[in-house]
């Protein structure tokens, strides 16, 4: 077996990455979305790679510091895990219940049971899994 030559990505090949501007946005966005899937701090916190409890109380505040890398990752989970839901479910609200509700395909578990053991891995695993259920891969 022979391998394959590697392939330059867009990010290797020098594709622009998210700005503080944009990251500051997506960090505003991010909080209104956690309101509307009417998460607790703590479960914010834990989205959010173990945030401080006060640093999330200065974003809910609309004082964003800098983003590092990673959290803007998550976040782009986040917004992926969300922009998914509402083309799988035509009422917004029903989306955002989706999120909380016991599913069989998680073993009775819901959405966000998963997506709460923290890791980055489970953010991504639930942003392909609604991905693959709408037909998006």
């Amino acid at each position: 077996m022979q391998l394959q030559p590697i392939i330059t990505t867009p990010a290797a090949a020098g594709a622009a990455a998210i700005t503080e501007e944009e990251a500051g946005a997506l960090a505003r966005t991010t909080v209104n979305l956690f309101k509307a899937w009417s998460l607790t701090d703590g479960e914010a916190c834990i989205l959010l790679g173990g945030m401080s409890p006060r640093t999330w109380a200065r974003w809910k505040e609309g004082l964003i510091g800098r983003i590092d890398r990673d959290l803007r990752m998550r976040m782009a989970h986040l917004m992926g895990i969300h922009k998914g839901l509402r083309y799988l479910f035509s009422e917004p609200s029903r989306g955002y219940a989706w999120i909380r509700k016991p599913n069989a395909t998680f073993a009775g578990q819901s959405a966000l049971d998963l997506m709460l053991r923290g890791e980055m891995s489970d953010l991504a695993a639930m942003r392909e899994w609604i991905d693959a259920e709408r037909g998006a891969w």
